[in-house]
């Protein structure tokens, strides 16, 4: 079974769409953009697109390579404050001299539409109310969708990044998953996913996850995204593995577009202005 990110995303921005006939006034979302990344580009023109298409107000915010640390914090500053925004997000990476975890918890959090400050993470992680990391979020969606029960499952998620594999963790303890986190100093990566029932891939390592490190009828969620000679691919080796695994996620058209919708839902969301 291929899980069609596209579909569900699609499903999610029009139900968004929706819900905001309902609302009077325009919903803004604004991303800060520093430099002319070739990825971060192209996944800010994603965001823009989903944006108009639901019916945002769009606003890019873009900065030089060069930008200070101070510059960065007044424009997040600019943004927590403007009315006419809701949510926003500064797209990463940062440049290396910029402090990420300094930036990240400078943005309101009510405003927080990735949900990587502290306290969405800890409300997250808590179960109470919060805006969740875009990604994580969206990948839970996508495994109800097609009816992937967690619940008493095996998981292994390989890479512990605080954007997806830490936070993925938690939410997967959080509906009674037992869950194993495997990064670059995990000494038997196949020893561990050998035995999942669903394995998550999130290392950035192309074709890192083979066929014959995974079990029959095992589900694959591939977060991987990297251009080789032009061509995405993810973390696994698609071919080999979609002919033993039950379920697994095309690289493109799988997490990416689920992270998208996930980021336009949450900034829906931050309309109904959370009490942190």
């Amino acid at each position: 079974m291929l899980l069609d990110g596209k579909q569900l995303s699609a499903k999610i921005l029009k139900s968004v769409k929706r819900k905001l006939a309902g609302k009077k006034g325009k919903v803004g979302l604004a991303v800060i953009l520093v430099g002319n990344h070739s990825a971060s580009v192209a996944y800010v023109r994603q965001k823009k697109l989903a944006a108009e298409d639901v019916g945002f107000a769009f606003r890019e915010v873009r900065l030089p390579i060069s930008v200070s640390e101070t510059r960065l914090l007044r424009e997040i500053e600019k943004l927590n404050h403007d009315k006419k925004i809701h949510g926003f997000i500064v797209q990463l990476p940062l440049p290396k001299k910029i402090s990420t975890q300094k930036i990240l918890t400078a943005i309101c959090p009510a405003k927080d539409v990735d949900g990587f400050h502290p306290l969405n993470f800890g409300r997250g992680f808590l179960q109470l109310p919060a805006l969740l990391p875009a990604t994580p979020a969206g990948i839970l969606k996508l495994l109800d969708f097609y009816k992937i029960l967690l619940r008493g499952k095996n998981c292994v998620v390989v890479g512990h990044s605080n954007i997806v594999g830490k936070p993925l963790a938690i939410l997967l303890l959080n509906r009674d998953a037992t869950v194993s986190v495997c990064h670059e100093f995990t000494k038997d990566l196949k020893y561990f996913t050998k035995s999942a029932d669903i394995v998550i891939s999130a290392a950035g390592v192309p074709k890192l996850i083979r066929a014959n490190m995974l079990k029959k009828n095992c589900v694959v969620i591939d977060c991987g995204c990297t251009k080789i000679n032009g061509k995405i691919v993810g973390d696994v080796d698609f071919d080999s593995v979609k002919k033993i695994a039950r379920a697994i996620t095309p690289v493109p058209g799988g997490v990416g577009p689920m992270t998208v919708a996930t980021l336009i839902e949450n900034t829906f969301c931050a309309t109904e202005n959370f009490k942190f």
